[in-house]
């Protein structure tokens, strides 16, 4: 059994947090991780208004009684969502974990904090990560340049990113990006890290809401099937390398550049549901992070984290001997 200040903290059993992302972190699948052992996230922005994610919230308790959370990403928009009331629709249906992200979280956790949940924040830089335990966040999320999805700009891999959390964080802190089996996992730990992130292998998983192509699809991809967008304008996102992405990209290298107006269209939001619905890779914009090249199955979320877990404590019991090894000579 692998005990740590993360499975203490929330009550799991295994310390793996399934990532909140958007149109994945459903009921179905954030149930099978919790039921599995380790936490299930809601993705609050998947559902189109708050009171839809009262519903998503009953719906999985019917299907779990065991510990889950909500993310709520702050995104930059013109029109933001109604972020206050995704928040107290989850704090009144009795949800106590919420894991946040983006842009300005200070209100968020503050109020969070104010009706005694717990906070998992995730940060892309030490810096971030310093500022979000002033604001008493209870548990960081720190995210490597391997991560799917938005990255930050200073392009930190998270084998130095967790050596730094570790020397000088005074939270307990959770990797993530690039782990989906458990060498990662297990160097993970060894790097400080309270336990781990996963969201591109769970994407890929019995109990994922995705189109069965797109998981073959991640199944049959290698590290090198990713690409980062809107590098040209400081928002950079990890995506899956297909037709659409790989035409920003060229619009974003041509002389000046491009503007996000120009490219509206092709990553349209709507666009990049419908891969996941319609099961055509090429047909919009999907996040993936280089963890691709190290899924190879497409199991139930019970079987993928009963692997995890004794993969670890096998690996860990390795080490253990050549310690023992060591003291012999």
């Amino acid at each position: 059994m692998i005990v740590t200040p993360l499975t203490k903290l929330l009550g799991i059993r295994v310390p793996v947090v399934q990532g909140g992302m958007q149109w994945v972190g459903v009921p179905q699948l954030a149930a099978a991780v919790s039921e599995a052992g380790g936490l299930g996230i809601l993705t609050a922005l998947t559902q189109p208004s708050p009171d839809a994610l009262r519903i998503a919230i009953r719906e999985t308790r019917k299907i779990t009684s065991k510990p889950f959370g909500v993310n709520i990403t702050l995104l930059p928009s013109i029109n933001p969502p109604d972020y206050e009331g995704y928040a107290r629709a989850a704090v009144e249906e009795g949800v106590r974990v919420f894991e946040t992200a983006g842009n300005n979280p200070a209100p968020l956790i503050k109020f969070f904090k104010s009706r005694g949940c717990i906070v998992l924040h995730k940060c892309t830089t030490i810096r971030h990560a310093k500022s979000a335990e002033r604001l008493g966040v209870d548990v960081l999320s720190i995210d490597g340049f391997e991560c799917a999805g938005h990255p930050g700009e200073e392009d930190i891999g998270g084998l130095v990113l967790l050596a730094r959390a570790a020397k000088e964080l005074k939270l307990p802190f959770i990797a993530s990006g690039g782990i989906a089996d458990a060498r990662g996992f297990a160097s993970a730990l060894a790097l400080g890290a309270a336990g781990v992130n996963m969201g591109t292998r769970f994407m890929c998983t019995v109990e994922s809401p995705i189109h069965q192509k797109i998981k073959e699809k991640i199944v049959a991809s290698t590290e090198a099937d990713t690409v980062h967008i809107f590098r040209t304008l400081h928002n950079t996102a990890r995506v899956f390398k297909n037709k659409v992405s790989l035409e920003v990209v060229r619009l974003e290298r041509r002389p000046g550049g491009a503007k996000f107006e120009e490219l509206r269209d092709l990553v349209s939001g709507v666009r990049g549901r419908q891969v996941y619905e319609l099961g055509d890779p090429d047909y919009g914009i999907w996040t993936a992070g280089i963890a691709i090249g190290l899924i190879d199955d497409i199991p139930t979320c019970k079987d993928l984290i009963a692997g995890l877990e004794s993969g670890v404590e096998d690996i860990i019991g390795q080490l253990n001997g050549l310690t023992q090894a060591k003291s012999k000579l």
